[in-house]
């Protein structure tokens, strides 16, 4: 005898709300600019609550479909927006929190991502605004007076830009989504003065040949530099951790050798 399958989850109230949003933007009655009908037309046409209606709005928002201000005007109200960016970071940095992604794979899907978009971007001429930037955010973390943590979040920064010269909107939303992410499991990573300043030089040096590559339009040297950039601070950072782990253990060894029985 079939046993019974168990009964679907009934649907949230909300979510009748975030499909209407859905179909609309894709028939196009919704685009970015426009502004969602306010709460109670919301509520009425779905036969839901008010509350429902913030609930589904609170979600858009997270989700980086919609931006919400309160008072009157034209800037009021739920007002979409594309910033897929948001929504993604937000739910990537919770799951990485939650220790579910294994660095591993956060590495190879950085490495996937990040070494076909450097190519394509030694493929392509850019604005002159676009390489300003790029050569911006080197020459900062060239400062050899900066601390780890300012180094960090421009370095993600730089990583960002770079797979945006790509031209790929939907690698740059992802790569963007991943900045937060990516810039906590670096900073992690290190955590002693003296290992940092045993691996920023060398973070240097490959963050200019990169670029040296991408302006060069050498695609091939860029994707490998790159390739080689991100292994070698996994590698360095590994080495760092291993040899502490060591040492700790044979400071309490000799601690426990040393001791004077009672």
């Amino acid at each position: 005898m079939i046993p019974d399958l168990p009964a679907p989850a009934a649907a949230r109230s909300y979510e009748a709300v975030l499909r209407t949003v859905e179909a609309d933007l894709r028939s196009g009655k919704l685009t970015v600019g426009g502004r969602l009908p306010g709460e109670r037309m919301l509520a009425q046409s779905h036969g839901i609550s008010r509350a429902s209606v913030r609930d589904a709005i609170r979600v858009l928002e997270a989700m980086g479909v919609v931006r919400t201000s309160v008072g009157s005007g034209p800037n009021s109200g739920a007002i979409v927006v594309a910033n897929a960016a948001a929504g993604m970071g937000t739910t990537l940095r919770l799951h990485m929190a939650t220790r579910m992604f294994p660095v591993d794979d956060i590495i190879a899907t950085r490495i996937l991502m990040e070494t076909w978009a450097t190519q394509e971007a030694a493929e392509r001429e850019h604005p002159a605004e676009a390489l300003a930037r790029a050569e911006a955010l080197l020459a900062r973390m060239d400062d050899p007076g900066m601390d780890r943590e300012t180094f960090h979040a421009l370095d993600a920064q730089f990583h960002v830009l770079l797979s945006s010269l790509s031209g790929n909107a939907v690698i740059t939303a992802m790569m963007e989504s991943l900045r937060l992410a990516v810039q906590d499991y670096v900073s992690e990573s290190i955590d002693d003065e003296a290992t940092w300043a045993a691996i920023v030089p060398g973070l240097r040096v490959q963050h200019h040949g990169i670029m040296d590559a991408v302006f060069k339009h050498d695609g091939g040297a860029a994707a490998e530099r790159l390739r080689h950039h991100i292994r070698w601070f996994d590698e360095q950072t590994r080495r760092a951790r291993t040899l502490r782990a060591q040492a700790r253990r044979a400071e309490h060894g000799g601690a426990a050798h040393g001791a004077v029985p009672q």
